[in-house]
Formats: C-alpha cells, sequence, structure tokens
C-alpha cells in the first residue's frame, strides 16, 4: 500500500464509511468505481471501514486487490458470518471518524447522498442524518407491504422517533458513535437504538435503487428475526399480550361453565366432546402463546447473562490509527495487530477497556 505523506497521515479523520459485507464480489466492482469518486471529490481525509462477515466468496480476494491502489480502505475481517448488525457493530467500534456513515453494499442506498448528509449535518450542527426511502418502488409488493407493517409497528412500540422507511443507511456523529457503544444491548437493531439516543437529526431523501447485483442477505427468515429482535428488544408489549390473552381465555373458560352448569341444571346434559375439544385446544393454544412469548424474554436474558462477544477479528489491515484532533472527538482505542482474534472494545470514561461489543 502506498505510504501517505507526513502531513496526511497526521491530519485528523473527517469522515469513516462503514460497510458490512458478506458474499459481495458481484457487486464489489460497481461499489467501489461510485463510492470512491463521490469520497474524493468531498475533499476531507477519510477511510472506508469494510467488515468482511465471514464470507465464503472472493470478496476477501478482491478487496485486497482492490487495497492495492485505495489506501483509505480498511479491511476488517471476521473469523465467522456474525450477522449484519454485528458486522456494523464491528464497522463503528473500530471508526476513528468525526462523523461515521453506515452504508450497506448492495448500492440500493446510493453513495452519491453522502456529501449531503455531511453537509447537512455540519452546518445545522446535527448528530444524526437519516437516509429516507421517499421512493422504494424497485422493492416487490410484499416487501413493501412487510416494511410498512414493521415500521408502523414500531413507531408505535418504540415512539414516533423511529422514522418510516429509515433503514441503516444514516450518518452519526463521534458522539452518537460513542454513546451507542456505551450501551449495553447485546442483540443490537440500530434503526431503533439511534432514534431512541434523541441526539439532534436530520434526513435526506432519495430514491431506492434495485440492488446491483448479487443476492438480498435479507430474505423472508431474517427479516422475521429482525422483527422479534426488534419487539422484544425495546418493548414488554408481548408479554402484556399474553396477559390479556390468559384474561381472555378464562373469560371463556367462565362463560364455558356457566353454559355446561346451566344445561345440567335443566337436564339437557349430553355426552359431546365438541365443546370439550374445543375448550382445550383454545387453553392449550393460548398457553403455548404465552410460554413462547415468555421464552424470548428469558432467552435475551440467558444471552445478556452469558455475556458472549458477539463478533471476533480475524485480521484487521490498519497497522496504526490516527487519532483525530484534540477537541474534536475522543481518542479511539488502538486497532489490534493482524490475526490476533480479539473482539471490539468499548472504553469507559476513564479510558479503560470495558465491555465488549454487542450485536444483533
Amino acid at each position: 500500500m502506498p505510504e501517505e505523506p507526513d502531513a496526511e497521515r497526521h491530519e485528523p479523520v473527517v469522515l469513516s464509511v462503514v460497510i458490512p459485507m458478506y458474499n459481495e464480489e458481484e457487486v464489489l466492482p460497481a461499489l467501489v468505481s461510485r463510492l470512491r469518486p463521490v469520497l474524493t471529490e468531498l475533499g476531507v481525509r477519510h477511510e472506508v471501514v469494510v467488515v468482511d462477515d465471514g464470507s465464503g466468496d472472493r470478496t476477501a480476494e478482491l478487496l485486497a486487490a482492490f487495497r492495492l491502489g485505495w489506501p483509505e480502505l480498511r479491511v476488517v475481517g471476521l473469523r465467522r458470518n456474525s450477522g449484519h448488525q454485528a458486522a456494523l457493530t464491528a464497522g463503528l467500534d473500530r471508526a476513528v471518524g468525526a462523523y461515521v456513515v453506515s452504508l450497506d453494499a448492495d448500492l440500493q442506498d446510493p453513495p452519491e447522498k453522502i456529501p449531503e448528509m455531511l453537509e447537512l449535518a455540519r452546518t445545522q450542527g446535527l448528530d444524526i442524518v437519516y437516509g429516507v426511502r421517499a421512493d422504494r418502488s424497485s422493492d416487490s409488493g410484499f416487501k413493501r407491504w412487510s416494511a410498512g407493517v414493521y415500521y408502523r409497528l414500531m413507531r408505535r412500540l418504540a415512539g414516533p422517533s423511529v422514522l418510516a422507511q429509515a433503514g441503516d443507511f444514516r450518518l452519526l456523529s463521534r458522539a452518537a458513535v460513542d454513546a451507542l457503544k456505551a450501551l449495553p444491548d447485546q442483540q443490537r437493531v440500530y434503526r431503533l437504538l439511534v432514534p431512541w439516543l434523541g441526539f439532534p437529526s436530520g434526513r435526506v431523501t432519495y430514491e431506492r435503487a434495485p440492488r446491483t447485483a448479487g443476492r438480498t442477505k435479507y430474505p423472508l427468515g431474517r427479516m422475521i428475526r429482525l422483527a422479534v429482535d426488534s419487539v422484544t428488544g425495546f418493548s414488554a408489549a408481548p408479554l402484556r399480550i399474553a396477559t390479556w390473552l390468559g384474561a381472555g381465555a378464562f373469560v371463556v373458560c367462565l362463560g364455558l361453565l356457566v353454559y355446561t352448569l346451566t344445561a345440567f341444571a335443566l337436564g339437557r346434559t349430553v355426552p359431546g366432546w365438541t365443546s370439550l375439544f374445543t375448550g382445550i385446544v383454545f387453553i392449550g393454544g393460548v398457553q403455548l402463546i404465552c410460554v413462547g412469548l415468555l421464552g424470548e424474554y428469558v432467552g435475551r436474558i440467558y444471552t445478556a447473562v452469558q455475556n458472549r462477544p458477539t463478533y471476533f477479528v480475524r485480521d484487521d489491515t490498519a497497522a496504526s490509527v490516527p487519532a483525530p484532533a484534540p477537541g474534536s472527538a475522543p481518542t479511539p482505542a488502538p486497532a489490534p495487530a493482524p490475526g490476533d482474534g480479539t473482539i471490539g472494545a468499548q472504553r469507559d470514561e476513564s479510558g479503560t477497556d470495558a465491555r465488549a461489543a454487542h450485536l444483533f
């Protein structure tokens, strides 16, 4: 990799772009060809932190080739596939810029909006700038419908601060990134965590494009898992639903009891299995739903008690991390040497290592 001049080496990094990747060899050339000119034209010192989330294709090989001519590209390789939100956490933990943009590799969110985000944050003193999808016509009808249901549900459970149609394309200030790193959540859903912080925010809108190449990494199963993590991580409403289901079942049982006693008193009792079978199935179904909801929360408690790291770093191409200028941002922890297998660590106010990085 070409050596940087001393003046540039000690200049603080203004912008970090964090890109989680998993098996993105098909879209990677297009991503580089669009992202690199945008960042070069900004005229500020920047870095691109690509987190290879245990890819099994040629993603790592292509990234190594692109690094030969792109010194701002930094590759963080994870030992195994840890999930999109975990890879995003790894990137946020290691990014050193005064501002950090998170971007998916599929180019459905346009990197050309990054200068507008940075300008908005600087001129208006914002800590968060959301990328909001004003047009999702490129998505399938089912995708648009399920996304609409998801955001309506999240706004109802987590509050109106959750922007509809705002995914993981956003800009964060150093203060916002440090606040996220200080949170103890392990199963992280950033599209809910970031609004919860309450930092001053703005938005830019764009038309969501079709995936440039490759296949989606969010099939139906992962979308359902994201929805479950979102609900159980930000609301106790499912437990209250279980309570109301139990109360409803109790009322129905009382009605059946009154009906049975009345029929017995009138001498109209006959040996019938229909009502008995229906009652047993209804009560059994309600109980299973309640046990399942309780299991989701117990599972989260179990995960929190284990306190296992959500990702392990295999290697990091950054030999050293430049510190931001005094007063612009806290000094980040130095990056570990390649192959050390460490996890991203947080810093407490005294500057000592605190809790391991967290996931979704």
